[in-house]
C-alpha cells in the first residue's frame, strides 16, 4: 500500500506528517501531490469535503517554498473565516519542522491592523477569505506580484457565497507565471468558466462522480407536517444517544431558535451562524470538536471550516435550495473510512426537491419512519445498560462509602434494585412519550402534483422587477434561495417569477414590500449591483430580450387573478409557473 514516504518529501515535512498520525495518503493526496511535486501545470481537483485537500495541495506547496526569501510566494482562497484558520492551522500543523516557513491567515471579522502587522513581517504562505485579501492587495500591504502558487478551496462554495467579482480581480493581478489550483466538491458551468478564463490547459483530477455524494453515507428523509419539524428533530436525536452531529438550518434566526429549543429541552446542543462574535464562534466550535456539545445548529456559511472526521449525522433541518449544497453538507460525514448518515425532515410539498437531489447523487434517498415513543425508549434503555457496563469505577474513591450503601439497600431484592435504578433516568423519557402521537404523514404516488403545488390560499402580492436574468445565470431556485437567506423574508409566500434574459419579475407577499426593496435593492448578485422597482398596472409578455422601457415598466400587473384551475407556487417551492402568456389580437 502506497505510503507518504513514496513521495519526493523531505524528511522535516515527513516527520510532522507522522507526528500527526498520517500514513496513508487518500485518492485525492495520491494523484495530486505527484502532479505538484513533478510540474508546473495547472490542476483542477473535484473531491469532496473532508477528503483531504489540505494536505494534497499543502504538502508539495511547502516542499517546493524558498524559506531564504521574505515575499509571498502562495496565496489560498477559501470563502469563510473558519475554513481559513482551519487551512493555516493545517498548514502549520505540515509544516511544524520547517521553523523559518511562515504563514499567515487574512480574514474578516478580525483586526486589520494585526494581519497587516503580521504580512509585513515576511508571510511565505497566506491563507485568507476573497474580500480581505482583496483589501490588503489594495492597501498594497499583500504583495502578490511574485507567487508562484494560487489556490481557490471550496471554489464552487466562493461562487455561492458572492465572491465571483472578488476572485476575478484577485486573479487578473496575479503574474502569469504561477501555478493555479482549483478544488471543488461540484463542478458548476461557473466554475468551468474560471477554468478556462484564469488557468491554462489545466489536468483535471477526480475522486469519485462529479457532483456526487460520499460513498459511506446513507441518506434518507422523514416526511412530516411543517409545525411538526422540530419534535422530529427531538425523536431523531433520542432514537440516536451516541448522535454527534450537526443541524443545518437556512437562517440565522432559525439557527438560534432551534438551539435554545434543544438547550431548553435538556440536549447538549449550541447554535453558530454569522451573528455570533468571533470569539463565541471560536467557543462553540473549541466545544463542539472537543465533543463536548452532541449536536451543533449551524448555517451552511457558519459551518465551511468545520474538519471534524467522526460525524455520525448530517440533518437536514431544512433543505437547501441549491442541490449543489446539500452535497457540500452530507460530505461532512462518512469521513476516514467511518459511515455516516444524511437525514432531511421535510414535509410533502419539498417531495420533489428530494427526486432532484436523487439524481445529482446518483443515489437514492429512502423514506424513514419517525420513531415512535417505544422504539425510542428501547434504544435510550440499551444506550443506557451499554453505559453501565463500560463505565470505568473508581474503587478507591468510593470504597469507604460502599457499606452504608449495602447496609441501606439490603431490603431490596436484585430484581427491584435494578428496576429502581433504572427507573432514575429512564423515568422521563418513558412519561414524555408515554401517549406520543405518529408524526409520520402518509407520502402520495409519484405522479401525484397535488404535494407540488398547494393552494396558497387568500394572500395579496405585489410584483417587482429586478434588474437581473437568464443572462446572469439567474434560476427560480437561485431567487428563492436569496429570498430565504434573507432574515425579514425567509418563509416569504411567493407567486408567480417569470424570467427573462436580462431581467426578472416576481411576486411576494405585498406585507413584505419595503423588506423585500431593502433586502435587494444595491445588493451584489453574482458581482453585478441588483436595482429593484415595484410594478403596477397590466402588461404584454414581451417576444424579444430588449428591456423594457419606461412606459413598459408602469404597464405591468401587480396582482393578476389566476386563471381558472391555475395556482399560485409556493415562497417553500424551487418551481414555479410558466409566464402566462395573453393571446394575441
Amino acid at each position: 500500500m502506497l505510503t507518504f514516504e513514496n513521495f519526493d518529501l523531505s524528511n522535516n515535512i515527513l516527520s510532522a506528517i507522522k507526528e500527526l498520525g498520517f500514513e496513508n495518503p487518500t485518492p485525492i493526496q495520491e494523484k495530486t501531490i505527484p502532479h505538484l511535486l513533478n510540474t508546473k501545470i495547472d490542476l483542477v481537483g473535484l473531491a469532496q469535503t473532508g477528503t483531504g485537500k489540505t494536505a494534497a495541495f499543502g504538502l508539495p506547496i511547502l516542499q517546493q517554498i524558498n524559506h531564504h526569501v521574505k515575499h509571498t510566494q502562495c496565496i489560498i482562497l477559501s470563502p469563510t473565516r473558519e475554513l481559513c484558520m482551519q487551512i493555516t492551522k493545517d498548514m502549520e500543523n505540515f509544516a511544524k519542522f520547517l521553523p523559518d516557513v511562515r504563514i499567515t491567515a487574512v480574514y474578516g471579522g478580525a483586526s486589520i491592523e494585526n494581519q497587516i502587522r503580521d504580512l509585513k513581517k515576511g508571510a511565505h504562505i497566506v491563507a485568507g477569505t476573497p474580500g480581505r485579501v482583496l483589501d490588503l492587495i489594495k492597501r498594497s500591504v499583500l504583495k502578490i506580484d511574485k507567487i508562484q502558487f494560487l489556490v481557490l478551496d471550496e471554489a464552487d462554495e466562493m461562487l455561492h457565497m458572492g465572491f465571483k467579482e472578488d476572485m476575478d480581480l484577485i486573479l487578473e493581478t496575479t503574474p502569469t507565471e504561477k501555478q493555479t489550483l482549483l478544488f471543488s466538491a461540484t463542478m458548476p458551468a461557473e466554475i468551468r468558466k474560471i477554468a478556462e478564463t484564469y488557468m491554462h490547459n489545466p489536468v483535471e483530477i477526480s475522486v469519485g462522480q462529479k457532483n456526487s455524494g460520499a460513498e459511506n453515507v446513507e441518506h434518507f428523509y422523514y416526511l412530516v407536517n411543517a409545525k411538526n419539524r422540530y419534535l422530529a428533530l427531538k425523536r431523531i436525536a433520542d432514537v440516536n444517544p451516541d448522535i454527534y452531529g450537526i443541524v443545518f438550518c437556512r437562517t440565522r434566526r432559525e439557527t438560534q431558535e432551534v438551539a435554545d429549543k434543544l438547550i431548553q429541552d435538556g440536549y447538549n446542543a449550541d447554535a453558530l451562524h454569522g451573528d455570533l462574535s468571533q470569539a463565541q464562534r471560536d467557543h462553540v466550535m473549541n466545544r463542539f470538536r472537543s465533543k463536548h456539545l452532541q449536536i451543533l445548529v449551524a448555517t451552511d456559511v457558519a459551518a465551511r471550516g468545520i474538519d471534524v472526521t467522526e460525524l455520525t449525522h448530517i440533518i437536514n433541518y431544512n433543505l437547501p435550495d441549491e442541490r449543489e449544497v446539500y452535497i457540500h453538507r452530507s460530505g461532512r460525514t462518512g469521513r476516514a473510512g467511518k459511515k455516516g448518515e444524511s437525514v432531511s425532515i421535510i414535509h410533502s410539498k419539498e417531495l420533489h426537491k428530494i427526486r432532484e437531489i436523487e439524481k445529482i447523487l446518483k443515489k437514492s434517498i429512502s423514506k424513514r419512519d419517525v420513531p415512535g415513543g417505544q422504539e425510542i425508549c428501547h434504544k435510550q434503555l440499551l444506550s443506557m445498560i451499554d453505559r453501565i457496563e463500560t463505565i470505568e469505577t473508581i474503587d478507591n474513591q468510593i470504597e469507604e462509602f460502599l457499606p452504608h450503601i449495602y447496609k441501606k439497600l439490603e431490603w431490596l431484592s436484585r430484581e427491584d434494585l435494578i428496576k429502581r435504578f433504572v427507573s432514575i433516568e429512564f423515568n422521563r423519557f418513558l412519561k414524555y412519550y408515554k401517549n406520543a402521537p405518529d408524526l409520520n404523514i402518509i407520502e402520495k404516488s409519484r405522479g401525484e402534483s397535488s404535494d407540488k403545488f398547494a393552494q396558497k390560499g387568500n394572500y395579496k402580492f405585489t410584483k417587482f422587477f429586478l434588474t437581473i436574468g437568464e443572462k446572469d445565470n439567474l434560476t427560480k431556485i437561485k431567487l428563492m434561495e436569496i429570498i430565504n437567506n434573507t432574515d425579514t423574508l425567509a418563509g416569504a409566500e411567493i407567486g408567480k417569477i417569470d424570467i427573462f434574459k436580462g431581467y426578472t419579475f416576481f411576486e411576494i407577499d405585498s406585507k413584505l414590500e419595503s423588506e423585500t426593496l431593502k433586502a435587494f435593492n444595491n445588493k451584489r448578485y453574482m458581482g453585478k449591483r441588483l436595482k429593484i422597482e415595484v410594478k403596477t398596472g397590466e402588461r404584454k409578455p414581451r417576444t424579444d430580450d430588449r428591456k423594457p422601457r419606461s412606459d413598459d415598466k408602469k404597464s405591468w400587473s401587480g396582482d393578476r387573478r389566476p386563471k381558472s384551475g391555475e395556482q399560485r407556487s409556493s415562497g417553500k417551492s424551487s418551481g414555479g409557473f410558466k409566464p402566462y402568456r395573453k393571446k394575441r389580437d
